[in-house]
């Protein structure tokens, strides 16, 4: 909980701009905060207009109004430094070498959530609401964060490519489509991706019936093998009970033999005894 209450004040005390801990804080009519450069940096832009709005609340000052820095939230602030604390998001919101940072952030910049194909511009979090809020912007075309979003120019026209050429097989723009792709199959870049799409999905079921194809095989190649098994078991005990049944047939025949020696007086009885050991063991 302690930590949570941090947080909050790291938020309380950073500037809505720019993001970094508030640099020469002042506070206008409405009472928002902002560093004095962030905030005359903005109002420098409104000029024209001779109306000067809040960037948070967006409520308007006509004249523009003076500033002045606001010493209590100054010396907060300085507090704030010594404990160690940054009033910017966490190092992992940050954008490093591999991530598209935000084109709006100043200073250390933010990573970006969304990039606008229209604007060409990759906005964080933060940067990005207005495209949410603002009825224009709600029609822009928002894509996963891209470092290569002039890819999506045509460099001949410098227009955004919202067009397929199915005969040549490339994006194009839609004055490329009247001009040297004239006749041409196009389509638009939405109705080719997702024509490639339902084909991708078209080959992922193939392939996942071709897998389920080959596992039913192994299955059967499986159970062959073990009825193989079997069979070789039943043979190899059938071979044991005929050496059993012949080693009894010879230790009988072997004692009859011995006694047959010992009292010819069995001897008759011995051979008929002899022919039918003979008779089984042939079968």
């Amino acid at each position: 909980m302690a930590q949570k209450g941090v947080q909050l004040d790291q938020e309380t005390f950073s500037c809505s701009i720019c993001l970094d801990l508030l640099k020469d804080p002042v506070t206008i009519p409405c009472g928002h905060s902002y560093c004095m450069n962030c905030i005359n940096s903005f109002w420098d832009e409104e000029d024209g207009k001779k109306l000067y709005s809040c960037p948070q609340c967006r409520q308007t000052f006509t004249p523009r109004p003076v500033l002045v820095k606001n010493t209590m939230l100054a010396v907060l602030v300085e507090e704030l430094k010594k404990t160690g604390l940054q009033a910017a998001p966490a190092d992992h919101c940050y954008a490093g070498p591999e991530d598209v940072a935000c084109d709006v952030c100043t200073g250390r910049k933010l990573k970006a959530l969304k990039s606008c194909l229209q604007c060409l511009v990759s906005y964080c979090e933060k940067h990005l609401q207005p495209h949410y809020d603002v009825a224009q912007l709600k029609k822009h075309k928002l894509v996963e964060p891209s470092k290569k979003l002039q890819e999506n120019i045509c460099s001949r026209h410098d227009e955004v490519m919202k067009m397929f050429c199915r005969t040549d097989q490339q994006c194009i723009c839609y004055l490329c489509s009247v001009d040297q792709h004239k006749g041409h199959d196009t389509v638009s870049a939405a109705a080719e991706r997702t024509e490639r799409q339902r084909e991708l999905e078209g080959s992922r079921q193939k392939l996942q019936q071709r897998i389920q194809d080959r596992e039913k095989e192994v299955k059967l190649l499986q159970q062959e093998v073990e009825h193989s098994e079997k069979i070789c078991l039943i043979d190899k005990r059938r071979f044991d009970v005929k050496q059993q049944i012949r080693s009894q047939q010879e230790t009988e025949v072997s004692r009859v033999k011995e006694l047959q020696e010992n009292d010819s007086r069995i001897r008759p009885l011995t051979n008929v005894r002899l022919l039918v050991h003979t008779a089984v063991w042939s079968l």
